[in-house]
């Protein structure tokens, strides 16, 4: 049984043999390794050295990099499992581990501590054992609950007394459901045993926080990944990208081209070996054991041989500078300033770099609700009352409109009710009117109004923290800066805390007693019932007696099920100011009142009492008693408070749906406050027709509702549509209607889930993921409720924010704030994509034209499985000649500027579905390669081929010589195909660039011109400087490398023209009017030749261009972006900033 919480992928014991089962599923390093044994069990044409030694190195760079992110894990995984804890063992406190934590160990958790187990609670700080605690990291709600001990264990506080327990507690098996629990406790005392039910009211939860009480004792059920909180994880698998199942599709293709090259080179041998006078030459005779062996087993070591000899078509390099680029390029997103956040002190984090090109494909969104798109805070803003509307400025109300005692229009200052003391004191009268005919009656209608707010309630004090109520014109006279209110919901706490602001102060709970001091005086409520919260009337409701002896109904709820029951009051203004309230985003509630006679009073207490002591059917009974109690109510007003969201986050929103993805909010929260801030947020528009799937009970009802629901969005084809669906219904719809759930979800415009349960979220992903489209999706969460959908989307993203940082460890990515997520994926996500589609589709045409021309040289030496390189030629092309330019470039190309890409974000659509690694593009890169071998091949054979001396002295080119011609030919042209492919120059570029063509002719020039003592033979001695000799060499080198290069000039000239994408488009938008030199090397402006645009791609070849020079403009005329003048100018790139 497992004590801690783990969530590295490796231990030191695994790591090894772990790792390389994970790097030989890839095709690749498995075929190498398939190469490198039959190298060591045949005679091969190549050294066993030239495929092992890139296998070694490639094994090792990968398997140092995913050690060390999962170190990462490790350390973070140690952080959570020490944290330190106190245990009562042996009459006192120990202090240990919270791995150490077992079953049964009673823990002691103190005020603003996480609870470190799944624990029972036994005994609090407070008399009856109760204690409060926040569970936002478990499932996103910032309310607070009570939970509460058994009776025998609650006047347990000391360590001594509760080292004298004897108890077992009996519970179910652990299961990740967070709502549920059942057990019970056996206590025993003075030889009696007592059994005490438990549910979850006295579970506490891990990663849960204790609030509002100084310290509690609990007994451990549940401990490490047995805690509902590890349970709601999903196991972290292994990621893989788009990308990396396209290069495993395209290198199966390579590999069937490979096996075919090696079957018919076998063929032909055999079939050309048919006449005698090919299969043994007099200068070739055989063995005869040679004569006497298997013909069989003979073609199969020829086709084995052949193999080998074509291996290099396979890029094996490739992987390990994917490895290379990819962990070298996430420091770039760490490094963003753009993505820092300054109050906070967060930069973004990688926490996983092998989904960096992820980050360019993605379709759906899922985000998290609380602490993800809104800051945690709710704040007083309107209000309506008696038919008046008000808002909150600078701690004042201020009114819209005439008052009844006010002939003036606009804005008349009601001021607080301190202000108005002067007109009259208020005290509790026996009597409440609804029609103010003074000044006093006018305050009367405030004060019973705040009164409303400040008693119905279910909120908690805490007199122990020194922090005010709030600052600067949040603070009031009239609120003791002691104060902290702790709430049932975010709400309330912010309408108790804007009463406190006008006057009308709720000090606490005595018992029950409520205090509320009104204008400096106190006065004391005695509560009589609370009718709770319950999602089916959607309003709460408390009773109190008055200092007056009245009995009061104090009403709060949502507009629609107060106002019906209302019968006095202004209901239509208020109606009308709800509405108001509501297109501003704002969440809203109405506050009603009535008043009972003695003998009303008497039979709603009998009623109650009945319901709550009924054992049958307890709920109806109830609902049907608050029914009756909540009607002919006079109507107070309504309220109007904000849930603050993050900064930008409409316009990230909105940004997302502008680049074709889809965003579906999964919350735990209430249905109300999830719509409420998904209409806030941009996420539901107020033109959007809301489709709700809420409550459903059964199978066929859930079926019966969908199918409405579809016949709905077809008959309003023209209308987007919002659904809207409870964890409930959820579980319904993804039993048995899965294909129906998910064609009305497609139809909608946005998705909210509400009610969520953590293991919800992450079904929810997988349903999408395993659709027929497969499309990439991205979950973004800040708790450890979302952790699951983290780990179960194609990429995890967690925010760094209030509640703790699970997500934000769990996650491939975290960043501090929403608003992050448009660049992290526009313009992080959108480089990364293009620069590994082109350096996977650039590796393969590299190691077409590598291998071709050997295939090609079989043909003329009567397929002996000669080689055309030079063995060492052939181990550092790949290693050395042409690696570092396409490694640089896929690192720091830029192929448009980052701001266009941000503020544009309809160019995401451009790369979305893995367009740049297509079919289409991955065959035109294999047709490329195809044609300048041919190139390479042909145009040094009739140039060498016909025995024609092309040295001074008379002397003919040899093998070796042909074999390096082609190699030289090879190395320039596809180093200038990635020159042509860069956009952004640096002078990193310039250097690797050129510099490597440069360090080609360097090394060969020392390789072949001193006879090396380690080497036994030396077939390249002086072969490179007897080819550089000749000038019709030279002029043979120049003219192949034009031919192959003009030709790919000619084909993009005539795309950008005539078929320009979207993107192209916009880099032509970016040089308009000022350019003064191509971003591109074969990009041009409308109007001009591309004659004029090749001269300067020659400018720039010989270095006359640099970025710094370009000066990027925008137009307001611009054709393409007609919608958009968020950008007007962009300011002068420099080469610096890359």
């Amino acid at each position: 049984m497992w004590r801690w919480v783990r969530q590295q992928l490796y231990t030191v014991w695994n790591f090894v043999p772990k790792n390389l089962f994970e790097q030989f599923r890839r095709v690749a390093n498995f075929y190498f390794l398939i190469i490198f044994l039959v190298q060591l069990m045949i005679d091969t044409p190549t050294s066993p050295v030239t495929s092992g030694l890139p296998l070694f190195f490639v094994i090792t760079v990968t398997a140092i990099k995913q050690g060390y992110e999962d170190w990462l894990r490790h350390i973070s995984d140690n952080e959570v499992n020490g944290a330190p804890v106190y245990v009562v063992r042996s009459g006192g406190l120990v202090t240990t581990r919270s791995k150490n934590i077992r079953v049964g160990d009673i823990v002691r958790v103190a005020k603003n501590e996480i609870f470190p187990a799944d624990l029972v609670l036994l005994s609090s700080d407070r008399l009856d054992g109760s204690c409060h605690v926040t569970t936002a990291s478990l499932d996103g709600e910032t309310n607070l609950k009570t939970h509460v001990a058994v009776p025998e264990t609650a006047v347990l506080q000391t360590v001594a007394n509760l080292d004298t327990l004897i108890a077992v507690v009996e519970c179910q098996q652990p299961e990740a459901d967070l709502y549920r629990f059942m057990g019970r406790m056996t206590i025993t005392q003075q030889m009696e045993e007592i059994v005490r039910p438990l549910g979850p009211e006295s579970l506490l939860l891990r990663g849960a926080r204790l609030k509002n009480t100084k310290e509690i004792f609990g007994v451990a059920v549940y401990t490490g990944m047995e805690t509902k909180m590890a349970l709601n994880y999903k196991s972290k698998s292994q990621k893989r990208s788009a990308v990396e199942k396209s290069m495993n599709t395209f290198l199966i293709i390579y590999l069937i081209i490979l096996i075919s090259e090696a079957i018919i080179s076998t063929i032909l041998k055999y079939t050309w070996q048919a006449e005698e006078k090919w299969d043994e030459p007099w200068y070739n005779q055989k063995t005869e054991h040679q004569r006497n062996s298997s013909k069989i087993l003979k073609f199969i070591s020829d086709f084995l041989a052949f193999l080998v000899l074509y291996n290099f078509i396979i890029p094996i390099s490739l992987y390990v500078t994917v490895e290379l680029q990819k962990f070298l390029g996430s420091f770039f997103i760490g490094w963003d300033l753009d993505l820092y956040h300054e109050e906070s002190d967060e930069k973004a984090q990688v926490n996983t770099s092998d989904l960096n090109e992820e980050l360019g494909q993605v379709e759906y969104v899922f985000t998290d609700k609380t602490g993800t798109l809104t800051e945690n805070e709710m704040q007083f803003r309107e209000c309506s009352i008696n038919g008046t509307k008000y808002q909150e400025i600078n701690g004042r109300l201020v009114s819209e409109g005439p008052t009844p005692d006010s002939s003036e229009g606009n804005l008349s200052y009601l001021t607080s009710l301190s202000h108005l003391n002067n007109l009259s004191h208020l005290a509790t009268s026996s009597s409440f009117r609804t029609s103010p005919e003074n000044g006093t009656e006018l305050i009367k209608e405030h004060d019973l109004f705040f009164k409303a707010v400040s008693l119905c309630h279910t909120v908690q004090i805490s007199s122990v923290q020194t922090d005010s109520i709030g600052d600067g014109p949040w603070q009031s006279s009239f609120a003791p800066a002691q104060l902290e209110y702790y709430a049932s919901s975010p709400d309330e706490k912010a309408l108790v805390e804007a009463a406190a602001r006008f006057g009308i102060v709720f000090i606490g709970n005595s018992g029950e007693i409520m205090e509320v001091k009104t204008l400096g005086k106190l006065e004391r409520y005695k509560l009589l019932h609370i009718l709770e919260f319950d999602p089916d009337r959607r309003r709460m409701s408390v009773i109190v007696q008055a200092p007056s002896g009245e009995k009061l109904l104090f009403v709060k709820g949502a507009e629609s099920s107060v106002l019906p029951e209302c019968i006095g009051g202004e209901i239509e203004k208020t109606r009308i100011h709800v509405d108001e309230f509501a297109l501003k985003g704002l969440r809203t509630l109405c506050m009603a009142y009535r008043q009972f006679t003695s003998k009303e009073y008497e039979e709603i207490n009998r009623r109650l009492f009945e319901a709550r002591t009924a054992l049958q059917q307890r709920e109806e009974k109830l609902a049907g008693v608050f029914q009756f109690i909540e009607k002919d109510l006079i109507l107070l007003g309504a309220t109007a408070v904000e849930d603050k969201l993050q900064d930008k986050v409409r316009e990230t929103i909105e940004a997302l749906r502008m680049a074709g993805i889809k965003v579906w909010v999964l919350t735990g929260d209430k249905h109300e406050t999830a719509v409420s801030v998904s209409l806030s947020c941009g996420h539901f528009h107020r033109t959007m027709n809301i489709l709700e799937l809420l409550n459903q009970k059964s199978d066929s009802e859930c079926a019966e509702k969908l199918g409405q629901l579809a016949r709905r969005i077809r008959e309003d084809h023209v209308i987007q549509h919002g659904l809207v669906v409870d964890g409930t219904s959820l579980s319904l719809a993804l039993r048995e209607h899965e294909k129906l759930f998910m064609d009305v979800c497609r139809n909608c415009s946005a998705v909210m889930c509400c009610r969520m349960a953590p293991l919800q979220k992450a079904k929810v992903i997988r349903l999408i993921k395993i659709s027929p489209e497969k499309p990439i999706t991205l979950a973004i969460g800040d708790g450890a409720n979302d952790v699951s959908m983290i780990q179960e989307a194609h990429v995890g993203i967690g925010i760094m924010g209030k509640e703790g940082r699970q997500a934000a460890r769990n996650s491939d990515y975290a960043i501090a704030r929403f608003k992050f997520l448009s660049k992290l994926l526009f313009v992080h996500g959108h480089f990364y994509y293009i620069r590994i589609a082109t350096l996977v589709q650039y590796f393969f045409y590299k190691n077409v034209c590598f291998i071709t021309p050997q295939f090609l040289y079989q043909f003329y030496c009567l397929f002996s499985q000669q080689t055309l390189y030079d063995s060492v030629y052939l181990t550092l092309y790949n290693i050395c000649f042409t690696s570092l330019p396409i490694l640089i470039y896929s690192l720091l190309e830029q192929h448009i500027d980052p701001h266009v890409l941000q503020n544009k974000p309809t160019l995401y659509r451009d790369i979305s579905k893995n367009r740049q690694l297509s079919m289409k593009t991955f065959l035109y890169w294999t047709i490329l390669g195809f044609s300048h071998a041919f190139i390479f091949f042909f145009g040094s054979y009739f140039l060498i081929g016909k025995d024609t001396s092309l040295l001074g002295n008379g002397q003919m080119f040899g093998n070796w010589t042909f074999g390096t011609l082609v190699f030289t030919v090879m190395v320039i042209t596809v180093t200038a195909k990635m020159a042509l492919e860069t956009h952004f120059w640096t002078w990193i570029n310039h250097l690797v660039t050129w510099g490597s063509i440069l360090f080609y002719f360097v090394f060969s020039l020392f390789y072949g011109g001193i006879l090396w003592p380690f080497l036994s033979s030396q077939n390249m001695y002086f072969v490179f400087i007897q080819l550089l000799s000749s000038g019709y060499a030279w002029f043979a080198i120049i003219l192949m490398v034009v031919t192959c290069l003009f030709l790919d000039i000619v084909k993009k000239v005539f795309d950008r023209q005539f078929h320009p994408t979207n993107i192209e488009k916009a880099q032509l938008t970016e040089t308009n009017s000022s350019i003064k030199c191509l971003d591109s090397m074969c990009c041009f402006s409308e109007g001009e030749t591309a004659c004029a645009s090749i001269g300067r791609m020659l400018e720039r070849v010989i270095g006359r261009c640099s970025p710094s020079h370009v000066s990027r403009s925008w137009s307001a005329s611009d054709p393409f972006y007609t919608n958009d003048r968020s950008i007007l100018t962009l300011s002068t790139m420099d080469s610096s900033t890359c």
